[in-house]
């Protein structure tokens, strides 16, 4: 049994393996194609689109993971099925359980990928892309750091906290220098609204620097008239495709001490908490399709088949994600609905080939 295992288990991560790459160069492709429209925006140039199209890819093959996982899982097994080895199989006294089995132990493997392509690339390798794209085409020196977001605004240079959704800073230090580099202004805002093209502080207290002394004062609000805007800040504002599973659980707790509505969040976190069980999922629909409807048709058809199925899928978890959040329907319901229908359809066709 480990050697059929094995065997069926290496023809499945194979077929898998390459449909991902195939739909990863699809994809990044389209997107290489509309991200070249942006070049010549302040610094960005062809080499940039390049670099940032290969690093979001990895969030692009975590999307389409289980597009890849049904449509390389129907692959793999046709193939088998076409050289008349899962009949062999069968002929063997090889049950059908016993060969899901089989398969599943590939789709756990499978499900490992898509969790370290998830948890840990994706994130950090996006949200570094959308700050080289945001510094490059708005020709500001930004960072971001443990201590905040910093970036140079003309002759200043500011470090933000907290920068919330809704165009909303918290915990804003602002140094503003002479062109000898002497630090003339340090202004820390409690709070800031961004306004009609323009910042308003609240909770402001503010030090001059002068040459014989230093002067100190508060002021209850003013306004900020900065080179920094909502576009440029929200490539940091904390997004759902960009954060790991505890990094969303931590922003939903955050986000609900703090009075905010957090259903975009929640959608986002339930969906990557079953997106290894989509996986296993998927892979298990594969087994009853070859063995039934699939049983007798080619590898393009089989191909036809699964990418109908997987569009079916990506397009129903958009449709309910995009619901949740606009009739505010639980965020769990939403994530899990499309998995448990896909999971009913492999069951209803497991007992027809029965």
């Amino acid at each position: 049994m480990r050697v059929l295992d094995r065997y069926i288990g290496t023809s499945v991560l194979l077929s898998i393996f390459i449909t991902l790459v195939i739909l990863v160069v699809l994809v990044g492709f389209v997107t290489l194609m509309d991200e070249l429209g942006s070049v010549g925006k302040g610094d960005y140039t062809t080499a940039d689109v390049f670099y940032y199209v290969l690093l979001i890819l990895p969030r692009r093959a975590y999307e389409v993971f289980p597009m890849a996982v049904l449509l390389g899982s129907l692959v793999g097994l046709g193939g088998l099925a076409n050289n008349s080895e899962l009949v062999a199989m069968r002929a063997a006294g090889v049950s059908l359980a016993r060969i899901i089995v089989s398969v599943l132990k590939a789709g756990i493997l499978a499900m490992l990928v898509v969790l370290v392509i998830g948890e840990a690339i994706a994130p950090n390798t996006e949200q570094y892309a959308e700050r080289m794209r945001a510094s490059k085409m708005s020709q500001q020196i930004t960072l971001k750091s443990k201590h905040g977001f910093w970036a140079r605004d003309g002759g200043s240079f500011v470090n933000i906290r907290q920068i919330l959704p809704g165009s909303q800073l918290r915990d804003i230090y602002i140094y503003e220098f002479s062109q000898e580099r002497e630090l003339q202004v340090s202004t820390h805002a409690d709070f800031a609204q961004y306004q009609e093209g323009r910042w308003l502080l609240r909770g402001i207290s503010q030090t001059r620097f002068l040459t014989d002394g230093v002067e100190s004062r508060s002021l209850d609000e003013a306004t900020w008239d900065s080179l920094l805007n909502p576009n440029i800040l929200n490539v940091v504002v904390v997004r759902p495709t960009m954060l790991p599973v505890w990094g969303l659980y931590q922003y939903i707790d955050f986000m609900h001490a703090n009075g905010q509505e957090a259903t975009i969040y929640e959608v986002a976190f339930w969906s990557k908490v079953i997106m290894p069980l989509i996986t296993l999922v998927m892979v298990f629909l594969a087994v009853p399709f070859v063995f039934g409807v699939l049983r007798s048709v080619g590898i393009g058809q089989r191909i036809f088949a699964g990418s109908l199925l997987g569009l079916a899928f990506f397009l129903l978890n958009k449709v309910l994600g995009h619901m949740a959040v606009v009739y505010s329907l639980n965020p769990l319901f939403a994530a899990a609905v499309p998995g448990l229908l896909f999971l009913g359809i492999g069951f209803w066709f497991v007992r027809r080939v029965h």
